[in-house]
């Protein structure tokens, strides 16, 4: 009678192929965070083929394309945007308004706001998304 116990093979599970792909997961989840547009309102922007940066202390103006108007985000009545913008202005005096305004309004809306900002004094840059 065989009495010696028989000796079993250790079990290990090698996880270093599932570290390498957790770290891709997680840089993939950081870069894609980062690079998130917080712009909520939905739009199809014109295209431009050149970009400019844009300065600190700036508020986004949206128009859509059924003519409703958000100031960060907040919508407001287009008889009220005067007021809401010169309530920016009083906290900042250096502002920059960022028109995000879908490309299928007519032009004349888009020279409402610029005559706002022109009354304000204030800089306003039209935003656009790049060609691809």
């Amino acid at each position: 009678m065989n009495l010696r116990k028989r000796q079993r093979g250790s079990v290990e599970v090698h996880t270093s192929a599932l570290n390498d792909i957790m770290f891709f997961l997680l840089l993939f989840f950081l870069l894609a965070s980062a690079v998130a547009n917080p712009n909520v309102v939905k739009l199809f922007l014109p295209r431009s083929s050149s970009g400019q940066s844009i300065p600190q202390k700036t508020i986004n103006v949206s128009i859509t394309k059924d003519l409703e108007y958000f100031v960060e985000k907040k919508q407001v009545n287009a008889s009220e945007l005067y007021q809401n913008i010169e309530v920016y202005q009083k906290a900042s005096p250096d502002l920059t308004i960022i028109l995000y305004a879908d490309r299928t309004i007519a032009i004349e809306n888009v020279i409402e706001l610029t005559d706002i900002a022109n009354k304000l004094k204030i800089k306003l840059v039209l935003a656009t998304e790049t060609k691809k």
